[in-house]
């Protein structure tokens, strides 16, 4: 009879349906028994579905049984307790803001997946589409929204102490980058962010807007927790790109605003493949429909991928974003593409 290292060492040869990376290294093998009268096999996988779990249920087995010595395999799934538990429910009371109809927060479960490109974008994809849009850059550590968008003033207040946001391209728009220079590290304690993302979500002069589209700090930490706490969301988008190992972050951005029982509106897989401006072709060269997968197996709509194209990047580098300066591009097609499905999620009809 072998011994549960070298079964777990077998089901590394297991791939989880769709990927190239194995069922081991998806968390998805709970245990492993050992008895006289066979293996027992329990897999723990929450968030795939039915037809996915008994696909890999069968491989096991398969695998399993054709080691030498195993007279019997039994797989059994283990439901995760979250599931038969209400989610638990937000510490402290949302508010509204004041003039704005809904909020929209784009994440990521990591960094460099082009969340603020997205962000940006998709705020002036709506705002093409005819909403009145806001955007508010919550990154306070790193905070990239003002150098995308363009920073042609300073900050002004009211006199009753409250921040005036700057306009470009149609949209409204506050960033911590706004009131540092691009020299200073902001070096500020959990409390003090919060404290700064308050004052930018109920203390700023948003006026009247259809939507105002948070870009949320990369992770799941406590900054994005509290925003998606304190203020009434209408949903969250979580952005990735196609990799395996971007991927995977992907369910801890789904599961954080489930948490807090707001709505995904869906998944963009950005950096999806490489459109040459010469031959024309497409290169994939991270991979390719990986986010279509994930977001399928997290049950969550998917709204849409985003090529690799040397004018995106160039506009966030030069406060030209592509949307607004080249409408016409298929990227900006793809923005609004994204954007009407994310009208269509929230559902709300213009003021």
């Amino acid at each position: 009879m072998p011994s549960p290292n070298e079964i777990l060492a077998e089901l590394k040869k297991v791939k989880y349906p769709g990927f190239t990376r194995d069922i081991v290294s998806f968390g998805i093998i709970k245990d492993i028994e050992v008895a006289y009268a066979g293996v027992t096999i329990v897999l723990a996988a929450p968030s795939a579905k039915p037809e996915v779990l008994h696909q890999i249920a069968e491989e096991v087995k398969q695998a399993v049984g054709a080691m030498p010595g195993v007279p019997a395999v039994e797989v059994r799934l283990e439901a995760p307790p979250a599931e038969a538990q209400p989610r638990p429910q937000p510490t402290m009371a949302r508010k509204s803001i004041a003039g704005v109809s809904h909020i929209v927060a784009v994440a990521s479960g990591k960094g460099g997946v082009g969340k603020s490109t997205v962000a940006v974008n998709l705020a002036l994809a709506m705002k093409a589409l005819g909403w009145r849009v806001g955007l508010m850059d919550a990154d306070v550590y790193g905070p990239s929204i003002a150098m995308m968008v363009g920073a042609q003033q300073a900050v002004s207040v009211t006199p009753e102490r409250r921040i005036i946001p700057l306009e470009r391209f149609g949209i409204r728009y506050v960033s911590m980058a706004l009131f540092i220079n691009d020299e200073t590290a902001v070096i500020w304690r959990g409390p003090m962010v919060t404290k700064l993302e308050t004052e930018f979500l109920f203390n700023v002069e948003w006026g009247e807007l259809d939507c105002l589209v948070l870009d949320l700090p990369p992770g799941t930490g406590d900054a994005q927790l509290t925003i998606t706490q304190r203020v009434e969301l209408a949903g969250g988008v979580v952005v990735t790109t196609p990799q395996e190992i971007a991927l995977i972050d992907v369910k801890r951005g789904v599961e954080m605003f489930r948490e807090v029982n707001v709505p995904v509106i869906g998944v963009v897989e950005n950096m999806s493949y490489y459109l040459c401006g010469k031959c024309g072709k497409r290169h994939e060269i991270f991979s390719h429909g990986g986010g279509a997968r994930y977001a399928a197996e997290l049950g969550v709509p998917f709204l849409g991928e985003l090529p690799i194209v040397r004018e995106l990047r160039e506009g966030g580098d030069t406060a030209s974003p592509i949307v607004a300066v080249n409408p016409g591009h298929a990227i900006s097609g793809a923005f609004k593409q994204i954007a009407a499905k994310v009208i269509e999620s929230i559902g709300a009809a213009r003021n």
